[in-house]
């Protein structure tokens, strides 16, 4: 082989190692600290909410209205820690901090009165909500959509539909079984068909017709019942679950045919 070949070999492959490289740097996600919205108040600092300038040292009515949206959807007030804050835009939201290896890389706030829109957040791509609490001792993770839904059963969110690249990547560096509980509607149908292309499990329980999500199930059905059923229904084989989809997404069947 020639001297000129060789060196045209050795240039494609630099190429190709370049581009190889590339590809994986836009897979690996990083995240930077973000800070939560200007004076939020952590539930667990119960004595921050009675220096409040709110009558006499009462906690604010507003801080109880969040309280009790947890309450409402079977949520442990002190499961997550979650914040309030008591400047206007903000003092009617629950606000959900994201972290990423024990630091804050963003947030969510959700409005638990009728105020739009229903979320404001702060996130940054690729992010994976509540993959810090999966730890070693479990044989699958479950991936929802909404952080209510991961909070609800200790899982995970992808804050979205969409599945990206760099969360797949994150949730494969567990280790463990990946297995997503879609919603049950149009936009559920599109992250089901994702989580096949990356080989994914999925679950698709046996809950009542007007439960669409995890967090409705626990709601209806409790959180041990909920478990349990999504546990059981667990599926890794594609025609099986391509085959149960049809009649769980019984709404949506126009798209799935």
């Amino acid at each position: 082989m020639g001297d000129d070949t060789i060196g045209q070999l050795r240039l494609e492959a630099l190429k190709l190692n370049e581009d190889s490289n590339t590809e994986v740097r836009s897979i690996v996600p990083t995240f930077e600290a973000r800070a939560l919205p200007i004076d939020s108040l952590s539930f667990n600092d119960l004595d921050t909410f009675l220096k409040l300038p709110d009558g006499d040292h009462a906690v604010p009515t507003k801080f109880t209205e969040a309280y009790a949206y947890l309450v409402d959807r079977k949520i442990d007030p002190w499961s997550y820690p979650f914040y309030w804050c008591p400047r206007t835009g903000f003092n009617n939201r629950l606000i959900i901090p994201f972290l990423y290896k024990g630091e804050i890389v963003g947030w969510t706030a959700r409005a638990f009165s009728d105020a739009k829109p229903k979320y404001l957040s702060e996130q940054q791509p690729g992010y994976v909500f509540n993959l810090d609490a999966q730890n070693n001792n479990r044989q699958f993770v479950i991936v929802c959509e909404g952080p209510f839904d991961a909070i609800s059963i200790d899982g995970c969110a992808l804050l979205g539909a969409e599945i990206k690249d760099s969360q797949n990547w994150l949730l494969k560096q567990l280790n463990k079984e990946i297995v997503l509980v879609p919603d049950r509607d149009k936009a559920g149908l599109l992250t089901l068909e994702q989580a096949l292309d990356y080989g994914w499990s999925v679950s698709m329980p046996d809950w009542p017709d007007d439960v669409k999500d995890v967090n409705d199930a626990i709601i209806k059905l409790g959180r041990l019942t909920t478990l349990y059923k999504i546990v059981q229904a667990k599926e890794a084989n594609p025609l099986k679950i391509q085959l149960k989809a049809k009649k769980w997404f019984k709404e949506v069947n126009e798209k799935i045919d």
